[in-house]
């Protein structure tokens, strides 16, 4: 594979090769995805202060999350149906991660199990919980992420119900895919990808088959999902949730200042100020338009940390600059595994790390954990 520059270029190279149906899901937002946009666009309008004549020599992107040192404050989100932008691709991601030193973050919607993902990495990743109607499935989960040693639970809260993307419908998306002729086609454009699938077992989601009651095949699986998302979750399943889990807690999809303030009563470790990548509430503000505010209720409080929208380093650095102590990227590391497998998301990784560096130099700063406010213009 080439080397591609920017993110953008990663972009263009997974629409080659993936699937349209799975390129669709992980590049879509809800209705009218007003919100999917302005998640990227708010970005542009923050500006750098550009500063000169300062010593940028022996810098260091270093820094921690959740108190575990990464090589920079860049997490890999919890995405589902990974495994569908590049066979094994959890596996994949998790890999690359471990690798450069920053967290992944496995989904319970994703292709490859937890299980999987443990038997080829050396440390620990984060396993992201949605909360399920099925109370047994969900303790089952949440014991399996300890079994794994998982060393931090992500607790979504904002996916109680499923809000509607209409590119999914159009395309019929399902995993397995369908083998409908417009879903055949769509495969058959897209050989190296097929020939990928057809040399792994792992097609469905493998968090759910084989753990819930009654799951065994896509009909059962299907029919599942549907009835699954628990609409009555509430700030009392976080307690027995933390209670269970016993160890690192993320609270994952706080866009609000009062809701963060309720996450920082609740004992958990952090909270990410994230609208689900745009694919929930459409016509939400922005991830990063949100953040000050929730930096400024309980940044002294909890750990704070964003996700959606970033596509590039000068994002994360101004994320970091708006309070944020550490970003996560999905679309990016997705892109990059549907380009390229593993050295796609090393790729991204690498563009990341390396436009993050640059400006914060340009800035005046040598060391990320120095990044604030005074480098915005």
């Amino acid at each position: 594979m080439s080397k591609p520059l920017e993110i953008a270029d990663l972009k263009k190279l997974a629409k080659k090769r993936v699937p349209k149906m799975f390129f669709d899901y992980a590049d879509s937002g809800a209705w009218t995805e007003s919100t999917y946009r302005a998640n990227e666009d708010d970005f542009a309008k923050i500006k750098l202060r550009q500063r000169v004549l300062v010593d940028m020599s022996d810098r260091s992107l270093e820094s921690e999350m959740i108190g575990q040192k990464v090589a920079m404050p860049v997490a890999l989100s919890p995405t589902g149906l990974t495994g569908m932008q590049h066979a094994d691709g959890e596996m994949l991601a998790a890999q690359a991660a471990e690798e450069f030193g920053v967290p992944f973050t496995l989904s319970t919607m994703s292709i490859c199990s937890i299980e999987d993902v443990a038997s080829v990495t050396k440390k620990p990743f984060w396993f992201q919980l949605y909360v399920m109607n099925d109370s047994d499935f969900v303790h089952n989960l949440i014991d399996r992420a300890k079994a794994a040693k998982c060393s931090a639970l992500v607790l979504t809260l904002d996916l109680q119900i499923l809000g509607q993307r209409h590119k999914d419908i159009r395309n019929g998306l399902s995993a397995p895919p369908k083998f409908t002729p417009k879903h055949i086609w769509q495969m058959a454009t897209r050989p190296a990808w097929c020939l990928g699938m057809l040399g792994t077992q792992r097609r469905t989601f493998g968090n759910i088959v084989g753990h819930a009651k009654s799951v065994t095949d896509l009909k059962s699986l299907s029919a599942w999902t549907t009835e699954q998302f628990d609409p009555r979750l509430s700030w009392k399943d976080v307690e027995w949730i933390k209670e269970r889990w016993g160890g690192k807690l993320i609270l994952k999809g706080i866009l609000d200042e009062e809701d963060a303030r309720a996450a920082a009563g609740s004992g958990a470790d952090a909270i990410i100020v994230s609208n689900h990548g745009g694919r929930q509430l459409d016509g939400a503000h922005s991830s990063i338009a949100m953040l000050p505010k929730i930096v400024e209720a309980v940044g002294d409080k909890i750990e704070v940390h964003m996700d959606g929208g970033v596509r590039s380093g000068q994002d994360v650095l101004k994320a970091l600059a708006l309070g944020a102590k550490g970003t996560y990227i999905g679309r990016p590391f997705l892109y990059g595994l549907g380009a390229g497998g593993k050295q796609g998301v090393t790729t991204a990784l690498e563009i990341i790390a390396k436009e993050m560096d640059i400006t914060m130099a340009l800035c005046g700063k040598r060391r990320i954990v120095d990044v604030g406010p005074d480098i915005l213009a």
